[in-house]
């Protein structure tokens, strides 16, 4: 697994793997994402700001200028950093933006 995504709530912000320390410790850094203007958001009834979630799309880039951090795969088998922030190891960078709060 080559990226850690972040999940805080129902919003998801890519990180890529750095360096592995051990089977239950790794560094990752977040990755930078713009909004893929060219794909157009859906306004539709429902949620806080009515619109539809399912229309995004995003550039993710690595920037080794972001800090480096660690987590680590706690016995629940979840991954965390040290603020008990959940990640979850993936084969790709994935970010979403929940427009609804």
């Amino acid at each position: 697994m080559n990226y850690a995504n972040h999940y805080g709530w129902s919003d998801v912000n890519p990180y890529e793997v750095v360096k592995k320390i051990s089977d239950r410790t790794i560094e990752v850094r977040e990755m930078d994402a713009e909004k893929d203007h060219s794909v157009e958001t859906t306004f539709v009834p429902g949620g806080f700001s009515a619109v539809s979630d399912n229309a995004q799309a995003w550039h993710i880039k690595s920037n080794p200028q972001n800090p480096v951090i660690r987590i680590r795969l706690h016995k629940s088998g979840q991954w965390k950093d040290k603020h008990g922030r959940q990640f979850g190891l993936s084969n790709k960078p994935h970010k979403f933006y929940d427009y609804n709060f």
